[in-house]
This record gives C-alpha cells, sequence and structure tokens, in this order.
C-alpha cells in the first residue's frame, strides 16, 4: 500500500469521527452539562493518548521536555483542550447540532485574520474576498436564512459555537510555535485541560452518575472522537502532502449533517446547509490556487 494511500485512509477515520462530535455531544449533553462532559471526556482521552505513548514508548520523549516547553504546551492545552471544548459543548447544549458544529468550522478563516497580527502574515485581497464569502455564510446560519428581518435563533449557542472557532484557531497559530512530537502535544493538552474541567465542576456543583447509554458515548468521545483520531490526523500528516490533507479535512461538517440526521432525528435547516457551501467555499476560494498548483507539481514528469 503506498504512503499516499495510507495517509488518504487514516484522513477518512479521521474525518469520520471528528464527524461525530455533534452527535455524541447531543447524546452526552442529554444527562449532563458541558463542564461535566468536558471532565468525563478529557480524562478518557489523556488516559487513551498515555496508553499509546507507553506503546509507541515515547515516555522518554515527554520526560525530555524543558519546564519552557511544557509551561508553553500546557497554555496551549487550556486554550485548545479545556476553552475550546467547553465552548463547543456549551453551544451544543444551546443550538442544534447543525448550526453549532458548522459555525464552529469557520475557524480556518479566522486563522486568516489571526495570521496578519500574530504571525505578520499579509491580509491580500484574495483573503478578504474569501473571508467575506465565509461571513456571509455565518449570517445565514445564525438568522436562518432571514437575514432582511435578523431574526436571530438560538444567538446563545451561535455565539459560543463562534467563540469556540475564534479560541481554536487562536490555538492553530499560536500551536505552528510548538516544536515537539504531536502525540507529546496532544497528551499534554490533554492533560492540561483535565485539573482545569475538575475545578470547574468542583465549583458548579459537583459530578453526576450517568446513565449506561451515556456511559457509551462518554467512552466513544473521549477514547476514540477525541483522543485515539488524533494518532490518524498524525499518521495522515506525516505520509501525505500537509496542504491538501488539511484542506480535506474541511468535508468534516459535510458528513457531520446525514450523521445528525440518522443519529438525532434533528432536521437540518436549509440556511444551515447554505450556509455551509459559503463558508467552504471561502475556505477553498482561499486555498484552492495552491492545492491546485501541488496537484499540478505532482502531476509533472520528475
Amino acid at each position: 500500500m503506498s504512503p499516499r494511500l495510507v495517509s488518504y485512509l487514516n484522513l477518512g477515520l479521521c474525518i469520520l469521527l471528528w464527524a461525530f462530535i455533534p452527535v455524541a455531544s447531543k447524546k452526552i449533553l442529554t444527562e449532563l452539562n458541558n463542564l461535566q462532559m468536558l471532565f468525563y471526556s478529557t480524562m478518557f482521552s489523556a488516559a487513551a493518548l498515555g496508553a499509546v505513548i507507553l506503546f509507541q514508548r515515547k515516555s522518554a520523549t515527554l520526560l525530555s521536555l524543558t519546564f519552557r516547553d511544557s509551561a508553553r504546551l500546557f497554555w496551549l492545552g487550556f486554550l485548545g483542550a479545556f476553552l475550546y471544548y467547553l465552548l463547543l459543548y456549551g453551544a451544543f447544549a444551546r443550538t442544534s447540532a447543525a448550526e453549532g458544529f458548522i459555525l464552529a468550522y469557520t475557524w480556518p478563516i479566522l486563522v486568516s485574520l489571526l495570521a496578519v497580527p500574530l504571525l505578520g502574515e499579509k491580509l491580500t485581497p484574495a483573503r478578504l474576498l474569501a473571508i467575506a464569502i465565509s461571513f456571509s455564510g455565518v449570517v445565514v446560519i445564525v438568522t436562518r436564512g432571514q437575514m432582511v428581518e435578523f431574526q436571530f435563533e438560538n444567538l446563545a449557542g451561535n455565539l459560543l459555537a463562534l467563540s469556540g472557532a475564534l479560541v481554536f484557531a487562536s490555538f492553530s497559530v499560536l500551536g505552528k510555535r510548538a516544536n515537539c512530537d504531536l502525540t507529546v502535544a496532544a497528551f499534554i493538552y490533554f492533560c492540561a485541560a483535565l485539573p482545569c474541567a475538575a475545578i470547574a465542576v468542583a465549583a458548579t456543583g459537583g459530578l453526576p452518575w450517568p446513565s449506561p447509554a451515556v456511559w457509551r458515548w462518554l467512552f466513544f468521545n473521549g477514547i476514540l472522537v477525541n483522543g485515539v483520531s488524533y494518532l490518524f490526523w498524525f499518521k495522515a500528516l506525516e505520509r501525505g502532502d500537509t496542504f491538501i490533507v488539511s484542506n480535506l479535512l474541511y468535508l468534516t461538517p459535510v458528513i457531520a449533517l446525514p450523521l445528525v440526521r440518522l443519529f438525532l432525528n434533528e432536521p437540518v435547516h436549509t440556511s444551515a446547509v447554505l450556509g455551509l457551501v459559503l463558508v467552504i467555499a471561502g475556505i477553498l476560494f482561499q486555498s484552492g490556487p495552491k492545492i491546485a498548483a501541488r496537484l499540478r507539481r505532482r502531476s509533472q514528469p520528475s
């Protein structure tokens, strides 16, 4: 099996697992609040990635990190594994699974904006147009297509999803400066999130014991969706073209919509589908020329 095929197989598994995020979240949030769900899921994610590190014999890499590197990774973990999921799960508790997940996937456009002040990149006309296209998709979703009357529905949940996208974009931009083994970094991220979630749960009323049905979704979400899925993602990046693989990841909300309909029996509004098309169109408008150039280079004989 060629390395490129292995990359795309790993990417497919990763996309499928991440597409289950809104389904698993809605199932769990029937009995737990977003903080309680975050604690349980983070605990399982940290345990799963810790087992992987032991299996891959990367303990020495973990222990060799300097205090400065560890502190930077813990800060990134607070952003990407605690605050982001806190906002995302809070959004799912207040809005529909489809709308919350699509709005959370506006983070690539926000990365383009944050890269200007944080990484010194230029805000080109093409980027501005891409942002405008994706932003129009956000407006369609938030207003349910009633853009003239501005009838906002589920505004609190939608704002939480967009805030989560901003946090994840910040995490993505700042994470580019972290020079560390990716599996070790992911483990530290969830280890950093776990005490934050524990303190938040203790301060807001404690931790209930969920039903067996919810436990199954917690195991699935913590071990696979938020844990093992990262290994598939890292393998996809390792063996494939990083730029192309990263852009194919935007198929995740497309696959999530039928899963939401199938497992949650939740209606997917036409405005959500249209908004998704506009959001992805804006992302692809910005990255499409680069993808095409790379594909042309690959097709040229050496």
